[in-house]
């Protein structure tokens, strides 16, 4: 079986030798072949639909859609909804779990959850503090950081039992992940910290936005010095740009984000910003593929996930891999026999 063929949603593909879940997007990075993940912006909406047409615009393009868990300690739609939607019709998602709102207990019970909907993908994270949300006046928990939600997670797939030590009958069968900034200060700490959160469980990262690639290079290879290549799969952050205004915003006021002066001079200079955002996003990935230590790319494009699929497109990663999609064979077939 192919590591992109997908039975009827709801029957897991089978779990290939020396991997740790079914799921499609770890089958693409240990095949070799560069993967494609992106974000889905949750809805403030109780509406499935709303859930669905947001996922439709990565069709064929992505291995795996993230749902984002109170991204920026703001409300919406939960990530643990959210994949049980997309599961429930044959998406591959990657499940966020944030420590920032809940406790070990309600946390082993997601992954469970998560897991017995079919979601094969999990992305730990710490979280933002609730200050910088919508509801300042939240109680943070906490109870957890992302190295010990990575223990957790571990231990619930790997030694079947939780935290305290129960049993657990049916061990969740997930592909952990966890964040990573190569960008951030002090630059020294990155690569160790990577380290850490390798050795506590993670198998893929995910990073902060890239637009320095010659700091993404001194990362890769100071991971590579402590011997991680091969370990970890790193997928690189990527994004468009609306304007040179909008990028001197980001740098400025959303932490760990660095933005060069050469990127917003070339913003500043374009005659459609937007376009050249695009632009920028499509030579950054391709500069990015060739990289000794990068698996793939994710592609964060907040308020412009409609623009994933030109970028994805005009960069040609995928190389005429099409990622499954529901309905993405008949599709296939129906362009055939048109042609």
């Amino acid at each position: 079986m192919k590591f992109e063929d997908e039975p009827v949603p709801g029957y897991p593909l089978p779990i290939l030798p020396g991997h740790t879940s079914p799921g499609r997007l770890e089958r693409v990075l240990r095949s070799g072949a560069f993967a494609v993940t992106s974000e889905l912006d949750p809805p403030d909406s109780a509406d499935p639909q709303d859930v669905y047409s947001r996922a439709r615009v990565f069709d064929g393009y992505v291995d795996a859609i993230n749902a984002t868990d109170g991204s920026g300690a703001n409300c919406h739609m939960s990530s643990l909804a959210v994949c049980a939607l997309l599961t429930r019709i044959g998406y591959a998602p990657v499940m966020q779990i944030s420590c920032r709102d809940k406790n070990r207990i309600a946390i082993q019970g997601d992954i469970l959850g998560g897991a017995a909907m079919g979601v094969a993908n999990m992305l730990c994270l710490t979280g933002d503090g609730v200050q910088s949300g919508d509801h300042p006046q939240a109680k943070p928990v906490f109870d957890l950081d992302c190295m010990s939600l990575l223990g957790i997670g571990r231990t619930l797939r790997d030694d079947h039992q939780f935290q305290s030590g129960r049993k657990v009958t049916y061990a969740p069968r997930v592909f952990l992940g966890a964040a990573a900034n190569p960008f951030g200060l002090p630059y020294e700490w990155r690569a160790q910290r990577l380290a850490k959160k390798v050795e506590a469980g993670a198998q893929f990262i995910q990073t902060q936005y890239c637009y320095d690639v010659p700091r993404l290079k001194v990362f890769l290879r100071e991971i590579e010095d402590l011997g991680l290549l091969g370990k970890v799969f790193i997928l690189v952050g990527v994004g468009p740009l609306r304007s040179a205004k909008a990028a001197d915003w980001m740098r400025t006021h959303v932490p760990g984000i660095h933005i060069p002066d050469t990127v917003i001079q070339r913003m500043a200079g374009a005659q459609k910003p937007a376009l050249e955002g695009r632009q920028v996003c499509i030579d950054l990935i391709q500069e990015i593929q060739d990289l000794k230590g990068v698996s793939g790319v994710h592609v964060m494009a907040f308020r412009q996930e409609e623009t994933v699929a030109e970028i994805i497109q005009k960069s040609g990663v995928l190389k005429g891999r099409v990622p499954w999609y529901p309905g993405r064979d008949s599709d296939i077939q129906l362009r055939k026999e048109a042609a």
